[in-house]
């Protein structure tokens, strides 16, 4: 398997809107595995193929901790149906790296999408797997968490970037 490179903010990549998947083979297969490997090593629990420059809509997660183990999911061409219970949840991106904020999500959902065989599926979802499933549904349409913040907090994380970009980091 091969780590690939995360794109962060502000690449133009990660605004384009992907497409839908239509082949199921085996270069679809070495995606997901390669983004999963990826994930694993950034760490994070969510990459979609958007964030690595593959303008396809699917994206891979694992919410699962110590007490549940491994939890992997494959989302291709993902919907979301039944949204419910919007809340306030903190929130980070592997493409935004050391930048964390406040934004509304919903705390339940029903996803329907398909596996990795293409084979359809949906699932009832709630807490941080709804919101996971949110952000990387959000990557496919090329937004970012960030773009859900209030124009105020969209202000101070450009001026936090900008001081980082002068500083190297």
């Amino acid at each position: 398997m091969a780590l690939l490179t995360i794109l962060h903010d502000p690449d133009p990549r990660l605004r384009i809107k992907a497409k839908p998947v239509t082949v199921f083979d085996a270069r679809l297969r070495t995606l997901i595995d390669d983004m999963f490997d990826t994930m694993y090593d950034a760490p994070g629990v969510g990459l979609a193929a958007t964030q690595v420059a593959v303008p396809l809509r699917v994206a891979v997660m694992d919410c699962g901790n110590e007490e549940t183990g491994a939890q992997k999911l494959v989302l291709v061409n993902p919907e979301i149906l039944d949204p419910a219970d919007k809340q306030e949840m903190e929130e980070g991106c592997l493409s935004v790296p050391d930048y964390k904020d406040k934004v509304q999500r919903f705390n339940r959902l029903r996803l329907k999408a398909l596996d990795a065989d293409g084979k359809p599926y949906e699932l009832e979802a709630e807490g941080l797997l709804a919101q996971a499933i949110q952000h990387e549904i959000d990557h496919l349409d090329g937004k970012l968490y960030i773009d859900l913040l209030s124009p105020l907090k969209r202000e101070r994380f450009k001026k936090k970037r900008l001081k980082a970009e002068k500083r190297g980091d």
